[in-house]
């Protein structure tokens, strides 16, 4: 499955913390599009899609959740829990993340802008494309 965690460079004294995240540096691409959630229940159930081409780095600047990330032949779980980790994801991983602390907020950077036309929201049509691209040797 192609996920790592990255150890973002933590910089503090007794004034408190810093963490700098440089595209191409500390993120293995350029930066598109960022974005965050917050405010989300404990036990909602976000993401339920995987990406065709994108790349996300996905951390947690304040609090903890966990992702489940699938790539058709095996399921793991990552806990999100360290503001200067992050989880590197490149396509072709379904993900699901839930088990948000109260305080949560899942910030994400994007390889590339928002399009609808690179989500696989149904689970089956992932799975009949990664069976796909396995035929033919081209996984994500």
């Amino acid at each position: 499955m192609e996920y790592r965690i990255i150890d973002f460079a933590e910089h503090g004294d007794d004034t408190g913390s810093l963490v700098a995240i440089e595209a191409l540096k500390d993120v293995p691409f350029a930066i598109k599009r960022v974005y965050y959630i917050y405010g989300t229940t404990a036990h909602a159930v976000r993401g339920r899609h995987a990406h065709k081409t994108l790349e996300q780095v996905i951390f947690c600047p304040v609090g903890s959740c966990e992702f489940t990330l699938d790539d058709g032949g095996e399921r793991k779980t990552i806990r999100l829990q360290h503001p200067n980790q992050g989880l590197y994801l490149r396509s072709n991983i379904w993900r699901e993340f839930t088990n948000f602390s109260p305080d949560c907020v899942v910030m994400v950077l994007a390889s590339e802008q928002y399009d609808e036309a690179d989500y696989i929201r149904d689970y089956a049509e992932f799975m009949r494309l990664i069976a796909g691209a396995d035929k033919i040797g081209k996984r994500g």
